[in-house]
């Protein structure tokens, strides 16, 4: 079968790979309908990891159920479903806990496993034909049958879980002001939670035009620019204020604000990985709540300087500290909202469809991973369709 393959840093092919079997009595085999390119991926695309050459990438996956084994209980061949991008066993302490983010049995010596990603286990990735789903009765999500809703559908892989999640971190109540820093596809689907979820105000944070525009006419957030200014300071005087809650969906590659822009085109140069965390601290007041979902890492081969080629970030400590502020982090637990997610979007009460830019020919991933990786214009979240 064709697969998503990586090859180096700034380079994916698209090769034929060996088709994925039943390897354990609770595996199903899926033919993948929708994989789904993440800002994840663009870490190991740019070689800020790792990532060693031959990784089929893809941990975004939903498809019908070809193969089923003989353990497998819930599942039937004809099946449509959506795997979380965590591989979880649903019966560690972890699991058990909600965590399945943190299943200590799919990986050993590591707290998490995944598709398709550097040191998140065996997994191959579904950006191709097929995909194997381990633990199947508890891993894959059932979907009502035939093709309805299959762009939002996909997006319970990660993304809409992943947003929420952020809220959840961050305890989100109806009537709160949120930040929300980064307006690609995770800090949309944050906003568009904090929507749902009843937040008064909702404040979007990114340099890309027409990501914030799309955050202003499907969040009713407002939409604020930093290259037009110090972001803390924007948000505070047009809320009166500092806001309760914060929301960082952006993770180690923030941009800080005060470099020299330079050109329209994204600059690693650019980069300060503690800017974001510090500026949440700022604008969020004494005894708000931040929720950090964004992608923090204990290595970075591509750091601006020798501590946070460590994960070791400058953060003001102190001022987090005497604001009394709580912080939660930690990658989604996909399942504590996948089901009730899918059953808004079956209800019409949620339609997080509208995040996706394109649906493209798996072919056509070589080149949408370049755009999206230069964060160009309208190019926000990228499907793919064997």
């Amino acid at each position: 079968m064709q697969a998503v393959v990586y090859k180096g840093p700034k380079e994916v092919a698209i090769e034929d790979v060996e088709e994925p079997e039943i390897e354990h009595p609770n595996d199903v085999v899926i033919d993948i309908t929708t994989s789904c390119i993440c800002g994840s991926d663009l870490h190991m695309y740019e070689g800020r990891t790792a990532a060693e050459a031959g990784i089929v990438f893809g941990h975004e996956n939903m498809g019908v159920v070809t193969e089923v084994g003989d353990a497998v209980s819930t599942l039937a061949v004809g099946d449509r479903v959506v795997a979380p991008f965590n591989v979880a066993c649903g019966f560690c302490e972890n699991c058990e806990n909600g965590y399945t983010g943190f299943c200590t049995n799919v990986n050993p010596g590591f707290a998490g496993g995944a598709y398709g990603y550097v040191a998140m286990g065996p997994y191959k990735g579904g950006q191709a034909e097929k995909l194997r789903i381990p633990y199947a009765d508890f891993n894959a999500l059932k979907l009502p049958e035939g093709d309805q809703h299959e762009d939002a559908f996909a997006l319970l892989a990660d993304i809409f879980p992943t947003g929420w999640h952020g809220t959840e971190l961050a305890n989100l109540q109806p009537g709160d002001s949120v930040a929300i820093f980064g307006a690609g596809p995770v800090g949309l689907m944050a906003a568009y939670s904090a929507k749902i979820k009843g937040a008064a105000e909702i404040y979007v944070v990114d340099r890309v035009p027409s990501r914030l525009e799309l955050a202003e006419q499907h969040c009713d957030a407002t939409g604020i620019n930093f290259e037009e200014g110090d972001p803390v300071d924007q948000i505070t005087q047009q809320h009166g204020g500092e806001v309760d809650k914060g929301v960082d969906a952006v993770g180690y590659q923030a941009i800080d604000p005060d470099t020299d822009p330079g050109s329209d085109a994204y600059d690693p140069a650019r980069e300060n990985p503690a800017v974001v965390l510090n500026q949440l601290v700022q604008v969020v007041r004494p005894t708000g709540q931040l929720g950090i979902p964004g992608l923090y890492v204990p290595s970075d081969p591509g750091a601006p300087d020798e501590m946070a080629a460590q994960g070791r970030l400058g953060i003001d400590f102190g001022k987090l500290f005497e604001k009394g502020q709580k912080l939660g982090t930690g990658q989604c637990n996909v399942k504590q909202y996948n089901r009730q997610l899918r059953d808004l979007i079956i209800e019409g009460r949620a339609d997080p469809s509208w995040v996706v830019s394109h649906r493209v020919s798996l072919e056509e991933a070589p080149e949408m991973y370049e755009k999206f990786d230069n964060r160009e214009e309208g190019v926000t979240k990228v499907l793919l369709e064997p």
